[in-house]
């Protein structure tokens, strides 16, 4: 049939992911660093992602496509509560590419330099593609409160692991094991605090790291409460 469909330029797409968080279908997805229709029958028409697209990289156009199918749409909305942790679409697993530019590095100091999402130990998908060749930073969470270059100094170039070893429920090293020996990760950053309740983090990336059987560069940076490297 012929009807009103979206339209996404690849050449002007930045990859900033914002069409796909916008589309409450799911039509949209990133494939590469940039923005594809993946599901025609999902795109119902309507349009939200335009306003999403920073770069005005999407535009409507008349074209055969199959007819908006409401109730694939609704039974995948379904699966995907049941798969993904805490049944909340922010836990999608995502790149997020961002531009480095001469203006931002000497004017935006604090731009942000967080390569992926999510972040949190316990929802981070293990076989997700940003580890392929990854510099791994595993973090206790006070750290980034603490330490107010963080992003510049520790995050950036690194896919970064948080979790709080005192307050979250179980162990981490079962899982930070499998993202090590499942992937291929170059090297191994753990940052914690220097308070002794904060060695948790340390311990199990340290266990998850001999466990793998993975032999790879490794170090531990240590904050002060006060906000210095201590080591």
């Amino acid at each position: 049939m012929i009807r009103k469909i979206i339209k996404i330029n690849e050449e002007k797409c930045i990859g900033c992911g914002a069409c796909a968080d916008a589309c409450h279908e799911g039509a949209i997805g990133m494939v590469e660093g940039k923005a594809k229709l993946l599901r025609e029958d999902y795109c119902d028409g309507l349009g939200d992602c335009l306003p999403a697209c920073p770069v005005d990289a999407i535009t409507f156009e008349e074209r055969e496509a199959p007819a908006y199918n409401e109730a694939a749409v609704l039974a995948a909305k379904a699966k995907a509560k049941e798969t993904l942790p805490c049944s909340c679409p922010g836990t999608q697993s995502r790149a997020i590419k961002r531009e480095e530019t001469a203006a931002i590095a000497t004017t935006s100091p604090c731009v942000s330099r967080l390569s992926q999402w999510p972040v949190q130990i316990k929802l981070v998908p293990v076989h997700a593609p940003y580890f392929d060749g990854a510099d791994l930073l595993i973090a206790a969470d006070c750290t980034a409160y603490a330490y107010g270059r963080f992003h510049e100094d520790l995050i950036r170039n690194r896919i970064t692991l948080i979790g709080c070893p005192k307050l979250d429920e179980g162990d981490y090293a079962e899982k930070l094991t499998q993202i090590i020996a499942d992937n291929n990760i170059q090297s191994l950053t753990i940052v914690r605090m220097e308070v002794p309740c904060c060695g948790g983090i340390e311990h199990a990336a340290k266990r998850a790291l001999q466990t793998s059987g993975k032999f790879i560069p490794w170090r531990v940076v240590v904050i002060s409460t006060d906000g210095k490297i201590v080591e």
